[in-house]
């Protein structure tokens, strides 16, 4: 590995098809791609300030790095990128990347951010931005704070745990969804997605758990949640309240109490649906 101290890089392309680089505290100014094509990349305490910086590379490793807002579209078509301990504030990060392994970092304005990827780890994570990783798989968030609306849709094999999101329309069109000891808030939730687990999880949501196939749900919580599971399969154990129920297409549907019951027998067979209260609303 060659090292690289101090450094200034502006330009188009400044370490284009750079390989075997250990850089530290360096500056990427003014100029697109300056790390294109790059292989087997050590960056450490460096600075980003400009579009493009790693496209179509190769075994990354960023530790203690800043990327500003016009990094923008910073990290794509990148396979086997680690990047911790780092503050990134440019738009559109990260798409078509394989093998992402992110460990404290701050995504300032995560919009459009993680698109078609697959492979990702990401653990201490926070992120405020729409659209968050749209169409991606196979993904593991642990300590995940987002805020930001229609996030995940499109996803598959996604397990998210202990963590908080703030999200309208959140896991749209999405398979194989498992989120454990987590809030989630925003209108929507889960519309159009099949096979949704939520473990010990509370939810608040205008016409959340809509139009899913296999939703299942185990001593979660719902506050404020209205209109619940509409065209819905589901085996949900909700330990407390439920503002209102509509047209469930089938399964169980234990709570302590609920405040209104809908089932249409001219839109649903309603003999499918099994309704357990624990007390009379």
């Amino acid at each position: 590995m060659k090292d690289i101290h101090g450094g200034f890089f502006s330009g188009e392309r400044a370490l284009f098809h750079g390989a075997d680089l250990r850089i530290y505290d360096s500056i990427f100014d003014d100029g697109e791609s300056p790390l294109k094509h790059s292989r087997n990349i050590e960056l450490i305490g460096c600075m980003f300030k400009w579009k493009y910086p790693l496209w179509y590379s190769e075994n990354i490793t960023a530790r203690d790095c800043s990327v500003f807002d016009m990094g923008r579209a910073g990290i794509w078509y990148t396979n086997n990128i680690e990047m911790t301990d780092t503050l990134y504030e440019a738009p559109k990060g990260f798409r078509r990347c394989d093998g992402v392994t992110l460990n404290n970092v701050q995504f300032i304005n995560a919009a459009e951010t993680l698109w078609h990827c697959k492979n990702v780890r990401a653990e201490n994570i926070t992120a405020k931005g729409d659209y968050f990783a749209m169409n991606s798989e196979n993904m593991e968030f642990t300590n995940f704070n987002l805020a930001g609306n229609y996030s995940f849709d499109g996803c598959k094999n996604i397990v998210v745990r202990n963590s908080k999101l703030l999200s309208k329309d959140a896991f749209w069109n999405s398979e194989n969804i498992t989120v454990y000891d987590s809030f989630i808030s925003g209108e929507y939730l889960g519309w159009n997605s099949k096979n949704i687990t939520l473990v010990n999880c509370t939810i608040e949501s205008l016409q959340g758990m809509c139009f899913i196939e296999n939703l299942v749900m185990k001593n979660c919580k719902l506050i404020n949640t209205t209109l619940a599971f509409e065209y819905s399969t589901v085996d949900a154990d909700i330990t407390n309240h439920i503002d209102s129920v509509k047209n469930p297409s089938g399964g169980i549907i234990r709570a302590q109490s609920i405040g209104e019951v809908i089932l249409e027998a001219d839109k649903v067979d309603i003999g499918k649906t099994e309704i357990i209260c624990k007390e009379q609303a």
